[in-house]
């Protein structure tokens, strides 16, 4: 009898931990039974908006259930990020944002969220270079010249940003730090106004985005010198790298991302994950990221968590020794 009874208790605790350890796949197989938010921290129309865009429209396509963006700008961002850092890890709340979600906790000290533990990685979505732009009337066209100058001339050289603590403003940081010149930092509210003063003289450079330089450059208005990735672009593959230009290891570039909260089912993770990689092999988006001067650049879960982290600790750094302040 109690031999018997054994067996039942044995049985019943396998059967227990079968059903612990298959109710996520489960979960996976029968996700998503209803709409799935996509918070996007920022207002409608810039290019991780429409980069969200592009990816919700082909999970709704591809998985029979709406993925809804909504936008929740605020804080430069954080109101949106933080309301998905909070939601419930069962997802149905997901976040896409821009390489600003692993800036930030080096800019802002009393973030009310962490934004590597409150969350999991997903999927790299897109990323692309910078432009290393300057007025065509700046005595340089490489560039080695341009650092020539800065070095004969320090503290002469201006260039401008989007903002304080923005991508094309840490680009500049990181450039200085890695050439060794000195280069004094304007910032102005976008990029807009930053091209157009770059253009007319009164900045000397700046490190701005293929989509918004593009037209400048083409127009004849500002002199293209490299791109900030690693490589050249395919939709500059004239221009060469920085790197290949006289600045080995320099490698920058602006990158747009998935997020799910943290405890997500990992199988749930998987999916996404495994999805987004569909979506952003259909040429149709790959064509419209080219014209952002964006390629489709989609990742594990495990790769985008060591991104992540990579990139964390690289700009962690560079906002350092460069001592900026949000402002």
């Amino acid at each position: 009898m109690k031999m018997k009874k054994l067996v039942r208790a044995l049985h019943g605790g396998t059967m227990a931990i079968a059903l612990v350890l298959t109710a996520p796949v489960a979960m996976a197989q029968n996700y998503p039974q209803k709409a799935v938010r996509v918070i996007l921290p920022y207002p409608p129309g810039g290019p991780t908006d429409i980069v969200a865009r592009m990816l919700t429209q082909k999970l709704t396509e591809n998985l029979g259930q709406s993925f809804v963006v909504e936008n929740r700008p605020g804080a430069t961002g954080t109101v949106g990020t933080g309301t998905v850092a909070k939601a419930e890890p069962d997802g149905y709340t997901l976040l896409v944002n821009a390489s600003v979600q692993v800036v930030y906790p080096s800019l802002f000290p009393n973030l009310n969220y962490d934004p590597m533990a409150d969350f999991a990685p997903v999927s790299l979505l897109a990323s692309g270079p910078l432009a290393l732009v300057v007025n065509p009337g700046l005595p340089v066209k490489s560039v080695q010249e341009l650092i020539d100058l800065a070095k004969k001339e320090p503290g002469r050289l201006t260039f401008g940003s989007s903002g304080n603590g923005a991508a094309t403003h840490l680009s500049g940081e990181a450039f200085k730090q890695a050439s060794g010149i000195d280069m004094r930092h304007v910032a102005y509210k976008g990029s807009s106004p930053a091209l157009n003063d770059v253009a007319g003289g009164h900045v000397d450079l700046m490190f701005d985005s293929l989509a918004s330089s593009s037209p400048f450059i083409q127009a004849g208005k500002l002199r293209a010198l490299a791109v900030t990735t690693a490589s050249r672009s395919p939709a500059m593959p004239d221009l060469p790298s920085v790197a290949e230009a006289g600045v080995p290891g320099y490698d920058i570039s602006t990158w747009y991302g998935l997020w799910a909260p943290a405890g997500t089912p990992e199988a749930i993770v998987k999916l996404l994950s495994d999805e987004a990689a569909k979506a952003f092999s259909d040429p149709s988006v790959r064509e419209r990221l080219s014209t952002l001067g964006l390629q489709a650049t989609t990742s594990t879960p495990g790769e985008f968590s060591q991104f992540n982290q990579d990139e964390l600790k690289k700009w962690s750094a560079v906002i350092k020794q460069a001592g900026v302040k949000a402002e």
